[in-house]
């Protein structure tokens, strides 16, 4: 119950950050604004797939890791009884 809560809570701060960095949208480099006014339709176009391409594989990756961690962050936590061992690490 409290993960699914958690889990709710994230999504709700990743959706008002996200709508939030709308404005962000509207500045680009100055480069970019001025080969993609100079170009025509089909280089603006390749523009925004080279852009969504760039962008897409890095943000599955950190997801995946993210759930990743999320479902293994039990397997390492140290317990009580390892303090038993005599071992200080």
């Amino acid at each position: 119950m409290r993960v699914r809560r958690s889990v709710r809570l994230v999504a709700f701060v990743l959706l008002a950050w996200a709508a939030l960095a709308v404005p962000a949208f509207s500045q680009s480099c100055s480069l970019c604004y001025t080969q993609a006014a100079s170009a025509g339709a089909r280089m603006i176009e390749a523009l925004r797939s080279g852009i969504l391409i760039l962008i897409i594989p890095p943000t599955a990756m950190s997801v995946g890791m993210i759930f990743i961690v999320h479902h293994k962050r039990n397997q390492f936590k140290r317990t009580e009884s390892a303090g038993e061992s005599g071992q200080d690490w």
